[in-house]
């Protein structure tokens, strides 16, 4: 896990699976707390770290599209993938591979 930390690719490829995975509890846990049982305290909270998370996603890819010279078209792919559930986990398997 250290190993991955040590480049930018690694780095987005850890901030990917974190964001991912606050998108869905979104999805899955706190919006159905806070529509269906009208408990919305765990949406507010992790809508924040969730909204960290994703602008610190779009920047991650945005310094990894420079630092390692990908197409705007592969970028694009890994922007997109953030807002559409479980895409992170498509990009890490498609797009952040070495």
């Amino acid at each position: 896990m250290t190993h991955l930390l040590k480049t930018p690719l690694g780095r987005l490829r850890i901030l990917a699976f974190a964001e991912g995975s606050s998108f869905l509890l979104l999805l899955f846990i706190t919006m159905p707390l806070k529509y269906a049982f009208s408990y919305p305290a765990p949406n507010q909270i992790l809508g924040i770290v969730h909204g960290l998370l994703f602008v610190s996603y779009v920047l991650l890819v945005l310094q990894v599209k420079i630092d390692l010279n990908w197409p705007w078209k592969k970028a694009g792919k890994a922007l997109l993938a953030s807002i559409i559930p479980f895409g992170t986990f498509w990009a890490d398997k498609h797009l952040f591979q070495k």
